[in-house]
């Protein structure tokens, strides 16, 4: 809400930057995750109405186990469905993935189911033991949706993509807004988040059954074990390196909730999804888009010319709209979400830098898989997870009170040193990536002058 109509322009900018194929293909994309979050900002000014800080809380503590099991479930191997030349090839990965992720969900229900009491003594949280028989229904529909999105990109069926996007926003919303007239509280955040991660399966499914049947006829067992004996590096590999990246993310987030801080890990779920929205418009579009694109730029030679291309567009039609979003949001936040949500928006200053490097880095940060670099990310998401967890724990240990300020300047530091070796990785030159990022200065500074006077607007009146 706070930067999406910049966003819409920005939108427009991004198309105008060429007119090939992949920039039809962005907008593809972009259109439908515009409509997607678009539907879903608009609703937040309800749902902080509907829900209290401490409800978004329990939320928050629900979707950071989702998230880590989930990332994790289908050995990675789903994100390796783009690369194969052929499609019989990928068609097993995508069936390894499936029985992946049905089998960590059945492994994390047991685990839930034997360990309840132990698991909710560890997060000081008995709000969300009535709820754990959620945790691998989100885990697999998050999975399954996950494995065939990849397939689905694959194909480049980016308008099917598009539309799943926002079904998955309108069932979300509905389900949460329903359940909360009913007086279900935070039980009904908690569907919606299941409704957001899952719907959309059916859709992708059906249309991979329908266009790519014969694929998947007669794969055998020992085609499968070959097929992931070939692509063994990504479980070995980039599982830890998700995990890592996973953990680095929500394990301080778990941390917070554990150390009984209030309502603050509701504050900072709310802080998130808003900055979320303009980075996925268009951040995780874009790297959707260049993962099916950088395996023919890497075996033509042209991958750092098309990886800095990339970077000087994503500078010139995010990054402005970011610090804007920053700058404004504590003086903004209560007006929108209700007078009780303004530390949210004080949350948002403290992690602008670290929203900045991550969306500049994260659509181009597939370079290293693309490489057969899985060692290399894996050590990085290891660095970040020590960086933020250790940042929890000292500030926790010496100043209780600013222990999210300390995970949002690790988070900065962080992606500042990701992006410096994905630079490095695609051989593009350290003073090229400067230059592309120099290119959108002006236009940063003019978002940056716009929220300065926003916040004179804002206190005069």
């Amino acid at each position: 809400m706070l930067c999406h109509a910049g966003f819409n322009q920005s939108h427009t900018k991004l198309i105008k930057l060429s007119k090939n194929s992949f920039s039809r293909q962005v907008s593809l994309l972009v259109g439908g995750t515009a409509a997607a979050q678009l539907l879903n900002v608009l609703s937040l000014p309800f749902l902080t109405r509907l829900y209290s800080p401490s409800e978004f809380g329990i939320l928050a503590i629900y979707v950071s186990i989702i998230n880590i099991v989930a990332s994790v479930a289908c050995l990675r191997l789903e994100i390796a469905i783009p690369i194969p030349r052929h499609d019989r090839e990928a068609a097993r990965l995508l069936v390894i993935s499936i029985l992946s992720a049905l089998s960590i969900c059945l492994l994390t229900a047991a685990i839930v189911f034997i360990f309840k009491s132990e698991i909710d003594l560890l997060l000081g949280k008995q709000a969300l033991e009535k709820y754990y028989w959620l945790i691998p229904i989100g885990i697999m529909g998050n999975s399954l949706y996950a494995s065939f999105q990849y397939w689905t990109t694959r194909k480049k069926r980016f308008t099917l993509i598009a539309k799943t996007k926002v079904v998955q926003a309108v069932g979300s919303i509905g389900t949460q807004i329903l359940l909360a007239g009913l007086g279900f509280n935070s039980f009904g955040l908690l569907i919606g988040y299941v409704v957001s991660s899952s719907a959309g399966f059916v859709s992708l499914s059906r249309e991979t059954r329908n266009q790519e049947k014969n694929k998947f006829r007669n794969i055998r067992p020992r085609a499968l074990l070959h097929t992931l004996k070939k692509y063994q590096r990504f479980p070995k590999y980039s599982t830890l390196e998700a995990l890592g990246n996973s953990t680095a993310l929500q394990v301080p987030i778990l941390m917070i909730a554990s150390l009984s801080l209030g309502p603050e890990v509701g504050y900072l779920m709310l802080a998130t999804r808003v900055m979320a929205a303009p980075m996925t418009l268009i951040g995780r579009a874009v790297g959707q888009v260049y993962l099916s694109r950088a395996p023919d730029e890497f075996r033509e030679g042209t991958l750092h010319t098309f990886t800095n291309t990339i970077l000087s567009g994503l500078v010139k039609t995010g990054v402005g709209p970011l610090i804007f979003a920053g700058i404004v949001s504590p003086y903004i936040f209560p007006l929108v979400f209700g007078s009780s949500w303004q530390r949210a928006g004080e949350i948002v200053s403290w992690m602008t830098p670290w929203f900045v490097m991550q969306f500049i880095t994260s659509p181009i940060s597939m370079t290293l898989h693309v490489l057969n670099r899985q060692r290399s990310a894996l050590v990085l998401q290891m660095l970040g997870l020590a960086m933020r967890v250790g940042s929890v724990l000292l500030a926790a240990s010496i100043a209780k009170p600013y222990v999210i300020e300390a995970y949002a300047i690790s988070g900065f530091v962080f992606y500042s040193i990701y992006f410096l070796v994905v630079v490095l990785s695609a051989d593009l030159e350290i003073k090229d990536a400067l230059k592309a990022l120099g290119k959108g200065f002006p236009i940063i500074l003019a978002w940056g002058g716009l929220g300065v006077l926003s916040i004179l607007i804002l206190r005069h009146f």
